[in-house]
């Protein structure tokens, strides 16, 4: 069987090259710390493709779909491609946290959390890194406590009044919005905090 004839078989066959080919490359020197910095970017990217996706092209394309009064509607994209796409997007969303807690480790778990204070920063890496941690946890809270229930209950898969669905739309759409938007200075903030901040010396 073709595993590119399988999406879940295609991401297990990427995984396996990438570490054939850092085996390849690095023999059998394990570095946890490049396997964290790996898990955190793939599942960020999951996670972050996912958000724009949805924001730049699902969203406004079921805008155009209800306007569009003799067209086919948006119920394929609702019934068949939203609670994939979602279901992906809320557990990327907890494996890019959990990764870039991992990356952190202990040692900078703290002080990412608490922005370097105390700590001698001259870099101000706990700064930069800390504000991109904590946009991230605001950003996963979204996911969780107002994007996901909310699109449940807009997708059918818990009973709701079309009051509470039409409530149920906006809440989950401000809360994917406010995302989309943090998402930009932290990813600044994530790529910042190792390789310096644009337009500072």
């Amino acid at each position: 069987m073709n595993p590119l004839n399988n999406h879940r078989q295609s991401l297990v066959l990427g995984i396996v090259l990438a570490l054939l080919l850092t085996l390849l490359i690095g023999g059998f020197h394990f570095n946890p710390l490049g396997l964290a910095r790996w898990f955190h970017i793939v599942a960020g990217v999951f996670w972050i493709g996912l958000l724009y996706y949805f924001n730049v092209a699902q969203t406004p394309a079921l805008a155009d779909a209800a306007a569009d009064k003799g067209g086919p509607g948006g119920a394929g994209i609702s019934k068949y491609v939203a609670p994939r796409a979602l279901f992906w997007f809320r557990w990327g969303a907890v494996a890019t946290w959990l990764g870039g807690a991992w990356l952190l480790g202990r040692g900078k778990f703290i002080g990412a959390f608490t922005l370097g204070a105390g700590l001698d920063d001259p870099a101000h890496y706990f700064l930069i890194i800390g504000i991109g941690a904590w946009l991230g946890t605001i950003m996963l809270f979204n996911v969780w406590v107002l994007i996901w229930p909310n699109q449940k209950k807009i997708l059918g898969i818990v009973a709701a009044t079309d009051e509470q669905k039409a409530r149920a739309r906006k809440v989950a759409g401000m809360a994917s919005r406010v995302n989309f938007v943090l998402s930009i200075p932290m990813l600044l903030c994530m790529a910042s905090a190792s390789h310096g901040l644009p337009f500072v010396p």
